[in-house]
């Protein structure tokens, strides 16, 4: 393309000229005459545009009453109106998708606050009701705690101590008092249904003295507990329910041990009151010690062949 095409293609000759596309070739040149007159070199010496806007009209007038340079001319001219229509639509397309990312991203931020202010709700609930559990939880304990101390009050005013310990002259069991202990557990739960020993050791302490826990390593939701005490073996099985989510089923492992009552004897021994007063009791406490070891591995004998029972049934 020459560079006179080019600088011609840059003109609207119609709008020079002041007229439609459709104007006849006289029409053509009566605006031609009425334009040049005005800017006429001539009548503008000193005007370097007027020269060069009296050369654009000469030639929109070559153009535009040449019929095939015309017809050349209005489709370049038609082609680039469908082009700029076009870039129109497209930009108004652009427009409209970015007002609809922004739009979305809008929505977005909002959900993400929403999502974050729902989280922060539930973090504060779950705070609250831990703090709750836990004043639940100490409640709960003090009230069994004193249940506890009622009950051994109410056994010194009747006139005796019950102890699993047996020291003469006291209310013992001829054997350590056991419970097994049952919850829902899966097969493959590492958590083992939420109780571990530690867990276990914790929920049973606090009625009394707790020689030996063992869970079993193939029944899920298993365990056997050894106390020191029958008392303290009775007062869990009365009172202790385990999580509330999965409660505990608590039973006496061999029955309920039978309490031997000996004559009635003053002065009657607890070694955790003092020190032994004699000979025959250190050797009763290292009896009673040297059986208790004797129970705790029957204990764990017991729960392994039950593992190895259950074993050999899956």
């Amino acid at each position: 393309m020459s560079g006179k095409a080019k600088d011609i293609l840059k003109l609207d000759l119609y709008g020079l000229l002041g007229i439609d596309s459709t104007a006849t070739t006289k029409e053509i040149k009566k605006a031609y005459r009425q334009k040049a007159l005005t800017c006429h070199p001539d009548k503008n010496p000193d005007n370097p545009k007027a020269v060069e806007l009296f050369h654009q009209l000469s030639q929109a007038l070559e153009v535009l009453t040449d019929a095939a340079a015309k017809a050349a001319y209005d489709k370049v001219c038609a082609a680039k109106k469908q082009a700029e229509e076009r870039t129109k639509k497209l930009d108004d397309k652009r427009k409209k998708i970015k007002l609809d990312l922004e739009a979305r991203e809008q929505q977005a931020d909002a959900e993400r606050e929403r999502d974050v202010q729902i989280t922060r709700t539930l973090e504060e609930e779950i705070e609250r009701l831990r703090e709750e559990g836990s004043r639940l939880l100490a409640e709960e304990q003090r009230l069994i705690r004193e249940q506890i101390q009622q009950e051994r009050e109410a056994q010194q005013q009747s006139g005796g101590w019950t102890h699993g310990s047996g020291v003469k002259g006291c209310t013992r069991s001829s054997v350590t008092p056991k419970l097994k202990l049952k919850w829902k557990c899966a097969k493959d739960d590492e958590t083992n249904g939420g109780y571990s020993q530690d867990m276990l050791l914790r929920l049973l302490q606090k009625y009394g003295e707790v020689l030996n826990v063992v869970i079993s390593r193939k029944k899920s939701g298993s365990a056997l507990v050894e106390f020191a005490t029958v008392k303290a073996a009775e007062l869990a099985l009365k009172h202790e329910c385990g999580l509330s989510g999965n409660p505990l089923k608590i039973s006496w492992l061999e029955g309920e041990p039978k309490v031997i009552v000996p004559e009635s004897q003053p002065g009657c021994f607890l070694p955790s009151q003092g020190s032994l007063t004699n000979e025959r009791d250190y050797e009763s406490v290292v009896v009673m010690k040297m059986r208790q070891a004797a129970e705790r591995q029957k204990l764990i004998e017991q729960m392994q062949r039950e593992d190895e029972k259950a074993g050999a049934m899956s």
